[in-house]
């Protein structure tokens, strides 16, 4: 006769007067974001699946999926880039200006930052669609991105179109266009490149035109005042909806300048 199963060994008994325990906090800095489902669509998730090799690019991450490694590196010739104009887009969405806006340009790399896997999942499907080859994407926090990934002087230019708001004043500090983001930017542009950004939010309008027109490395190519709205930007269903609700669009346009000696 066998014996008796004894059953999975007792677990350990806790010493008196200690707590479990516990696993290490993960370090979360203010971003401009909150991170949405991740879960994607059928469709979304067929598209994923066929053609996110060919255009997403994998980078090294700290503890969090869209957090960047300050030692990650970013090879835009092996992915398929060269020594063409660079472009970046923070944040834009499924695409529905940047593709418009880079097949327009098949001249120039673009390269875009969005952290929501569902939106880069509609991306990676128009571009396919589109027949593009001239755009990669990064699914992580822009912020990082041009920080870690990208070498000083090396963008032509920056997109930043309606990025969120954040309306209510305690989330101010979450607003993706801020003196940090400026010190960055001003590094990774080229010499003369320029920085677009357009906003359907006066405020935010108003801030972020007081907060680059404060960094020395910005010039504002229409000083105190907006630029006019760029015609490659085609208009979409998002920017409809911010002038069907009453609200005006405001652009700006920054260039790249030497700061002035001290």
């Amino acid at each position: 006769m066998s014996a008796p199963d004894a059953g999975p060994p007792p677990a350990p008994v806790q010493p008196a007067g200690e707590r479990p325990a516990r696993p290490p906090r993960v370090h979360r800095e203010v971003v401009s974001f909150v991170r949405r489902s991740a879960r994607m669509r059928p469709n979304q998730r067929r598209a994923w699946d066929a053609h996110h090799e060919r255009f997403v690019l994998p980078v090294d991450r700290r503890e969090t999926s869209t957090s960047v490694d300050p030692d990650a590196r970013l090879d835009l010739t092996a992915a398929g880039g060269g020594e063409a104009p660079l472009v970046v887009e923070i944040g834009p969405g499924p695409g529905d200006s940047l593709v418009a806006m880079a097949a327009a340009r098949p001249e120039v790399d673009v390269l875009a930052f969005e952290v929501y896997e569902p939106a880069a999942a509609q991306l990676v499907s128009a571009l396919h669609r589109a027949g593009l080859d001239n755009v990669r994407i990064v699914v992580a926090d822009a912020v990082a991105g041009l920080q870690h990934l990208l070498p000083a002087g090396r963008l032509a230019e920056l997109w930043t179109f309606f990025p969120d708001p954040w309306p209510k004043s305690r989330h101010h500090k979450r607003r993706l266009v801020s003196p940090a983001l400026a010190a960055v930017a001003a590094e990774r542009l080229q010499l003369g490149g320029t920085w677009r950004l357009a906003t359907d939010w006066e405020d935010y309008a108003l801030a972020m035109r007081e907060v680059l027109d404060a960094e020395p490395g910005l010039e504002n190519l229409h000083p105190g005042g907006w630029a006019p709205r760029w015609d490659a930007r085609p208009l979409t269903r998002f920017e409809q909806r911010g002038l069907d609700a009453g609200r005006a669009v405001h652009d700006l346009t920054y260039r790249r300048v030497t700061p002035a000696a001290p």
